[in-house]
């Protein structure tokens, strides 16, 4: 118990350490010694309790005095920097959830608690070990990334405030990941949203502070069926147990139950970031890189990922389930599409995510064993990919002064060793043999073995949303295939933090892919089996895990050893109707040097992304206003029956 609480604990120690630290020397020291020992502790805490899910009676009468006080205070600051900044719809909401928790905390809550308020199991600690490498080293890499962008941007310094974010973001993670106390989980939930609040108007520009309310305004939707769903249980069932919640049998998952499962179901759709309330994830592209590698790879959004797929066998065979297949498969399809619009590299990243993270609930609205342990796959190569994408995305930005794909012309050159990590990165994210792609199938393998109408529609989402995926990745590979001829090296700037992380990263990218049995086999298919009695029944993860390990080891050697090689690649000059080329173009008929460049197709007639996030929105939100009103109808029968 001692490590959990550790984890819990000893981040938000070393935040506030670094928000009083105003040296660059110290601060970096301060930032790599915590990111280390959380790192360490993340993994020390995964071999204790790999494969033994525990309780802990941890419980008592101030803490849960001082997690109610830390929220109330949280509210009364949202309510007030809504009024300063005139975002009254931030203020209203922060209004009702403030008043909806004191009614939970004074009306409905009394006495009750959950005995054993921290749980760990395997997916436990899966995500806490997500939250524990990826997330430190993200915060190892924002040492030298801010110290370059505080010298471009200029200004007030206020990087002990981001810093002191960062690590308390990594303490509420573990938070949400290992309790089993609802109401604990919604004190660091609302911890997450707030920071993830701050960190996106980090800079204080109009852009970003509009954007950053935009998030508070959208998961404070979130916050209030959440803290709903803790009132429904309360009063009607008499516990805030998570672990005695997914007891419940499936035939008792109606009623009071399948709303309370229900609300916490659409708490977890508006963290992950789903449509009708992805434009949150889509604003925080305003933010420093590490604040949306944060955000979309090991903190805020998994948070979502990881509630809704423990709520899985809750899910199976009833509206909910439909309600969250529904809203998870249109995410995936039209945020694909949308993607393929996108020239802004972080911009594409974002798509990608949110279309990820519905394929991944949508997972967990199909409720069966197989699904689950394809979300959880899913889960994990995410989180390391897509935070080395960003990360580089970042880098690069620095460097060449854009973030845009067009603009990575000759990355190969300028940054040759950037460019080889990135697109791993990329070939990682949606070709043979790397796990997103293996998992992906499990998925849809999934999703056809499923019944019902749903998982038949789901399938046409994947298909055709993957085919997307293959469109906008493809471009964005081939342009950093390109070479410019004659462009300047400009790696030699990088700062160490970063070279350190993103090497760390890749190698991890290929590690976690060679190791996906032992994966499997040790840490996903134990907790499917122990939450759904029944090992997931998947050809991937039976007795050819040895051979599919040896094919995926021959496979990344046969990609992607020649691109490592020391010796510099020899170039031949591209022809052009005959006429050698020059830097960058080629000899016309008159003796006069042409430029030329090459240009992605973005169909933004077809893909727009409003005209697809207005369809997606309002697909989504019908599904949304019609399972819960449903629901509320069942409210007022029971209630007459009551």
């Amino acid at each position: 118990m001692e490590d959990l609480i550790f984890l819990m604990v000893f981040p938000f120690a070393i935040a506030c350490v670094l928000l009083a630290v105003r040296s660059d020397r110290v601060r970096g020291a301060v930032s790599e010694a915590g990111a280390g020992i959380i790192m360490v502790a993340s993994v020390y805490a995964a071999w204790n309790h790999l494969g033994s899910p525990e309780f802990y009676d941890v419980s008592g009468e101030w803490i849960d005095t001082a997690m109610f006080a830390a929220e109330a205070v949280l509210a009364l600051a949202v309510i007030c920097l809504g009024i300063k900044y005139k975002k009254w719809a931030a203020s209203a909401l922060g209004v009702v959830q403030l008043c909806l928790s004191l009614s939970f905390e004074f009306t409905f809550k009394g006495d009750l608690g959950a005995g054993d308020g921290i749980h760990i199991d395997d997916l436990g600690v899966v995500m806490a070990l997500i939250v524990g490498i990826v997330g430190s080293l993200i915060c190892v890499y924002a040492v030298g990334y801010m110290r370059d962008f505080q010298e471009q941007e200029g200004g007030r310094d206020r990087r002990p405030w981001f810093f002191f974010l960062s690590f308390v973001f990594l303490s509420a993670m573990f938070g949400i990941v290992f309790s089993n106390n609802l109401a604990w989980m919604f004190f660091f939930w609302e911890i997450t949203t707030f920071c993830s609040f701050a960190l996106i108007g980090y800079t204080k520009t109009e852009e970003a502070v509009n954007n950053s309310f935009r998030q508070l305004t959208l998961n404070l939707v979130g916050g209030i069926a959440f803290v709903s769903a803790l009132i429904l249980l309360a009063d009607r069932y008499g516990t805030l147990s998570l672990a005695e919640l997914l007891a419940t049998p499936d035939a008792e998952v109606a009623g009071w139950m399948l709303a309370a499962v229900m609300l916490l179901a659409l708490a977890g759709i508006a963290k992950s970031a789903q449509m009708p309330f992805h434009t949150w994830l889509l604003g925080a592209m305003v933010a420093p890189t590490p604040t949306s590698a944060l955000l979309h790879s090991s903190t805020m959004v998994k948070a979502g990922a990881f509630l809704l797929l423990k709520l899985s066998p809750l899910l199976h065979g009833n509206i909910g389930g439909d309600m969250v297949m529904a809203v998870g498969g249109a995410t995936f399809l039209l945020a694909s599409m949308g993607a393929i619009s996108q020239s802004n590299a972080k911009r594409v990243l974002a798509y990608s995510t949110i279309a990820n993270l519905g394929l991944i609930v949508a997972c967990a609205g199909v409720g069966t064993p197989e699904a689950a342990w394809a979300g959880v796959m899913l889960t994990v190569f995410h989180a390391i990919t897509k935070s080395l994408l960003f990360l580089c995305v970042g880098t690069a930005e620095h460097r060449i002064g854009s973030r845009d794909i067009e603009d990575m012309d000759g990355l190969f050159e300028r940054m040759p060793r950037l460019a080889r990590i990135m697109m791993l990165g990329i070939a990682a994210m949606f070709l043979a043999p790397f796990g997103m792609l293996i998992s992906k199938w499990g998925a849809l393998t999934s999703f056809v073995d499923a019944e019902g109408a749903m998982a038949l529609l789901l399938v046409a989402c994947v298909a055709f949303g993957s085919a997307a995926t293959g469109f906008y990745w493809a471009k964005w590979l081939g342009k950093l295939s390109y070479s410019a001829l004659g462009a300047d090296n400009v790696e030699g700037a990088v700062r160490a933090q970063e070279r350190a992380v993103l090497g760390a990263l890749a190698v991890l990218v290929v590690a976690v892919y060679l190791a996906y049995p032992l994966l499997s086999d040790e840490l996903v298919s134990p907790w499917v089996e122990r939450a759904y009695g029944a090992v997931p029944d998947l050809v991937m993860i039976g007795g050819s895990n040895e051979i599919i390990l040896l094919a995926m080891a021959v496979a990344l050697l046969l990609i992607f050893l020649p691109f490592f090689g020391r010796g510099k690649d020899p170039q031949t000059p591209v022809y052009l109707s005959g006429n050698g080329s020059v830097p960058g173009g080629y000899e016309g008929s008159m003796g006069e040097p042409v430029a030329f460049d090459l240009r992605n197709w973005y169909l933004q007639d077809w893909f727009g992304e409003e005209r697809l996030g207005r369809l997606g929105e309002a697909v989504t939100a019908a599904v949304l206003v019609a399972c819960m009103t449903a629901v509320c109808g069942g409210w007022c029968r029971w209630t007459t029956s009551a």
